[in-house]
């Protein structure tokens, strides 16, 4: 049985990347305590590579001084990823209040939950 992944794309102010990066880098913390196999956070740098196809910022509908963050967590399997995350969504940390606002906009965000078919 293969992995799996909860992946991200997040369009974001390049103004707002330092809070971002602070942001996941508690996140990163709290999913590893938990049991998340890894965590990445990603930043676009080569976003119109020259291949056919919808590129991220044309996906993720940037605008102007926005690029894109592309994250995703590993877990053992779905059942592995349900239970991480019910112990992240029972973590102090992520039950304390925000002391800033969230440094993107959720509704722009795109996420979901995917099987590997491949792993090499």
């Amino acid at each position: 049985m293969g992995k799996y992944v909860d992946g991200f794309v997040i369009p974001i102010s390049k103004k707002k990347l330092p809070a971002y990066r602070k942001m996941a880098h508690v996140g990163a913390k709290v999913w590893k305590k938990h049991g998340a196999l890894e965590y990445f956070e990603c930043i676009g740098d080569d976003l119109n590579p020259a291949l056919p196809g919808v590129k991220f910022p044309k996906m993720a509908k940037t605008k102007k001084g926005e690029t894109v963050i592309f994250s995703f967590i590993v877990y053992k399997s779905r059942k592995h990823r349900d239970s991480v995350n019910a112990k992240v969504m029972n973590d102090p940390i992520m039950n304390q209040p925000m002391n800033m606002p969230m440094p993107f906009d959720m509704k722009r965000m795109a996420f979901g939950g995917f099987k590997t078919i491949v792993e090499f």
